[in-house]
This record gives structure tokens, C-alpha cells and sequence, in this order.
């Protein structure tokens, strides 16, 4: 689908989410797994999502007051509205009731966004997707070992995975700002382009939105 329409600048892809260190996170993963990012900027806004407990006409209307917010942050930056990205952890597992939670939440998104859009919803949370490269952390800081507990299993059946990692990586203790780092060594060190160590259902579901897009460059304006 098309970008809405808008000022003819460089277009914009908006993340919203509760926290920014998630979104930085999630924007790793665009830059990564995008099939044509182009020259779109990446912005975020932080937003009470409280998407995956809504249903029906309650549910539509807080996707709507997203949209809405993400429109205005692509007037602001001066360029049509291209992507809209939603993160939300689970608090759950990968299993039935995630599985219609996404649905009822990715089909509303579908249904009422302008834009390319894509649900991150994360489970447990998004640390269990830093977890599906646990060669990043050592990155970020070299005494940090990701244990081997932990390491090439199905992360999204790991309950509280960032109380895991403050607990068991190493010193100094994982702090939720240390997230996008680890994110960001993960793309830098072809981690993400390889592929995960370990699964993650709602990772490959966010990935796999991502690869539906279409183009989100914006044409430059065509001579008379």
C-alpha cells in the first residue's frame, strides 16, 4: 500500500511504542530486515499502545488515536507518513492466546492504518529478541556471556527474559537502556542478516510483516 498522502519530502516511518528503548530496538530490526528502506527517516513516538486487551470498536478506535498521533509526528518532520510500526510486549508466551492477540491486533492495524504498517508484539518482551544473538552482548560489554541456558532455544517460552539477563549475564548488570546497544551490535556484526541462534515466533511474525511492505521511498515529483 501506499504512503498517505502528504508533503512530498523524505517520508517518514513512525514507531510507537511505551518506551523508547524498545523502539530503538525495533528500529534496528526495520533497518535490518526492510526490503527498501530508501531514504525514509526512522521517529518515534511514546504511547500508552494497550492494544492487545482491547477488541472490536474500543480496539479500532486506539489504533485510530495512534494513527492519528503518527500523522501529526510526520507533518512535524516534514514528510509523508510511509510506515507505521506498533510495539507492545506480551507479558505471554508464543502460544494460542498470542497467537489471537496478534490477529485481532495486526488486523485492526491493517485495517485502519494509511501506511505500510507492522505489529512488534514481543513475548515476553523484547529482551527475549536480543536473546537470539547472544554474540551482540559480548560486544557491548566484553564480560558479558550470554549463558549457555539461555542460547539456541525457543526464547519466546522464557518467562521475565530481562530479569534473566540482569541476573545472569555478567558484570556490569544489564540495565533496559543497554537493549538498543545490543540491537544496534547485532545488525553492525551481520547478526541480524544471518539469522537467529534460537526461535522466536513473534520475532519471525514481525520480521515477516516487515518483508510485506512495499517500497516506501518517496518519487521525486515528475518533470512537465
Amino acid at each position: 500500500m501506499a504512503g498517505s498522502k502528504g508533503p512530498q519530502g523524505r517520508g517518514v516511518i513512525v514507531l510507537a511504542g511505551e518506551d523508547s528503548n524498545d523502539c530503538r530496538i525495533v528500529a534496528e530490526i526495520i533497518k535490518q530486515h526492510h526490503p527498501d528502506l530508501g531514504s525514509a527517516r526512522l521517529v518515534e513516538i511514546t504511547d500508552k499502545t494497550r492494544l492487545k486487551t482491547a477488541s472490536g470498536p474500543d480496539l479500532a478506535a486506539r489504533v485510530r488515536t495512534i494513527v492519528g498521533k503518527a500523522k501529526g509526528r510526520a507533518l512535524r518532520a516534514k514528510g509523508p507518513l510511509v510506515g507505521l510500526v506498533i510495539h507492545e510486549d506480551l507479558d505471554g508466551y508464543t502460544d494460542a492466546e498470542y497467537t489471537r492477540v496478534r490477529a485481532n491486533v495486526a488486523g485492526a492495524l491493517a485495517r485502519e492504518s494509511p501506511c505500510n504498517s507492522a505489529l512488534a508484539l514481543a513475548a515476553w518482551e523484547s529482551e527475549a529478541w536480543l536473546l537470539l544473538f547472544p554474540d551482540a552482548f559480548p560486544a557491548v560489554r566484553p564480560n558479558w556471556k550470554v549463558p549457555a541456558q539461555l542460547q539456541g532455544r525457543d526464547t519466546g517460552t522464557i518467562k521475565s527474559p530481562k530479569e534473566d539477563l540482569k541476573r545472569k549475564l555478567g558484570s556490569p548488570a544489564f540495565r533496559e537502556c543497554d537493549g538498543p546497544k545490543v540491537a544496534e551490535q547485532a545488525r553492525s556484526l551481520g547478526l541480524l542478516a544471518s539469522g537467529p541462534t534460537g526461535t522466536n515466533r513473534s520475532y519471525k511474525d514481525f520480521v515477516h510483516e516487515l518483508g510485506q511492505w512495499s517500497a516506501v521511498s518517496v518519487p521525486s515529483p515528475r518533470r512537465r
